[in-house]
């Protein structure tokens, strides 16, 4: 461990040390990308594998690391969130449900479909499909965000998928649970699962009126310095923490809190907004790296298997999503596709479950974080290459919407 990391030094310049090491690492690297023309947050990611215990060993994950990751993602979803309209969101809902059910039920099938045919046993394998159910779309949303993407039709369809798939994940994480567990039960998860669907249904249909009101009735009357900017704090979190409490994602809750302010927030807010989350994202892709463990691979078996789960993730979710959005023309669904590809927090979640419960042993903990890295890594150049050619802005020419 390097000297200024050592326990003996004080807390504030441990937290400094760690902050520089991280952000600048992340930011160094992104640069490094950029020049190479490949997407920042692939260089972003990776800094997180060379910091991280498997290279460098400088900085573990731990508790700060994952605070730090989580309000980094929280602000992404809540700037995307900014940037996008309920009444947009909604003409590709139907589209968006269709993605998000088969993006969790192909990639479940796949997953525990191969696991089983390697020989493993029925509630690892469960675990592991588990794990590749639901999206991530806090990498994709970063490059859509970045290329001015986020109005075109198939970034509306993946982060409504987003949405519906997180929701479903969640009821199919407290199934395998439950069963791990001996017992399963059904009027517990469904009613989990139904105020998840309504709270998110409540916010996404009258939240965006509701600010609206409220920013009316207060304009010019706080007098405390940003006053804008703090109420959206108050609503970002207060919704994250909403979500958390009715079983979904806080990251959703985030989204929401952003979509219920696009109309009525003043530019100045999305802009605070912004830098906050330049400030914060690298720790969230930072920290998917530092998952990384090259350890579990030393077994030539559990290598071989890695290197077939990470296509089976990625094209099963190709699969399953681009066929939902397929009513859009084949260049959509391409491109919700290969946007709902990454994984991330909830796939951790599912493994490091099905670690305390001893149902997955440390080998596959290490193949569904293995799996993760690997999908971030590839979303950002799969998903550049996707939209090649596509311009900043609303759809344009073979982006019209079909609604039929």
């Amino acid at each position: 461990m390097p000297a200024f990391l050592m326990p003996e030094h004080s807390g504030s310049m441990n937290l400094a040390m760690a902050m520089l090491i991280i952000f600048g690492s992340a930011k160094l690297l992104a640069e490094l990308f950029e020049r190479l023309r490949q997407p920042g947050i692939v260089g972003e990611i990776l800094a997180g594998i060379l910091i991280g215990p498997s290279v460098l060993g400088w900085i573990s994950p731990n508790e700060f690391t994952a605070t730090m990751a989580g309000l980094g993602v929280m602000f992404l979803l809540f700037r995307v969130g900014l940037e996008v309209e309920v009444g947009e969101l909604a003409k590709v809902g139907g589209t968006a449900v269709v993605v998000g059910i088969l993006g969790v039920v192909v990639p479940f099938a796949c997953g525990w479909g191969v696991y089983r045919i390697w020989g493993k046993p029925s509630t690892e394998a469960i675990f592991l499909g588990a794990a590749l159910t639901a999206t991530s779309v806090g990498i994709t949303a970063r490059v859509l965000a970045d290329k001015g993407l986020l109005h075109r039709t198939a970034s509306k369809i993946i982060l409504g998928a987003a949405v519906i798939d997180d929701v479903l994940a969640l009821l199919v994480l407290g199934v395998i649970s439950s069963m791990a567990e001996g017992r399963v039960n059904v009027a517990e998860l469904l009613l989990t699962t139904g105020l998840a669907i309504l709270f998110i249904a409540l916010v996404a249909r009258w939240g965006r009126q509701g600010m609206s009101r409220l920013a009316a009735r207060l304009e010019g009357k706080l007098r405390v310095g940003e006053a804008e900017f703090a109420l959206a704090m108050i609503l970002l979190f207060g919704l994250a923490a909403a979500s958390a409490r009715f079983g979904v994602a806080a990251i959703i809750g985030a989204f929401l809190a952003g979509m219920a302010l696009a109309e009525s927030s003043p530019r100045r807010v999305h802009d605070l907004a912004q830098g906050v989350t330049e400030l914060l994202v690298p720790f969230f892709l930072a920290n998917i790296g530092m998952h990384f463990q090259l350890a579990v691979f030393k077994d030539s078996s559990t290598l071989l298997l890695a290197l077939v789960i990470v296509p089976v993730a990625v094209l099963s979710k190709m699969l399953g999503c681009g066929l939902g959005a397929m009513r859009h023309g084949s260049e959509i669904a391409t491109r919700v596709g290969l946007g709902m590809i990454p994984r991330g927090e909830f796939c951790m979640v599912v493994a490091q479950v099905g670690l305390g419960l001893n149902a997955l042993p440390p080998a596959t903990y290490g193949i569904i974080v293995f799996m993760a890295v690997s999908a971030a890594i590839l979303t950002p150049p799969l998903v550049k290459w996707a939209f090649r050619g596509v311009l900043a802005g609303p759809p344009g020419e073979g982006e019209t919407l079909r609604l039929g």
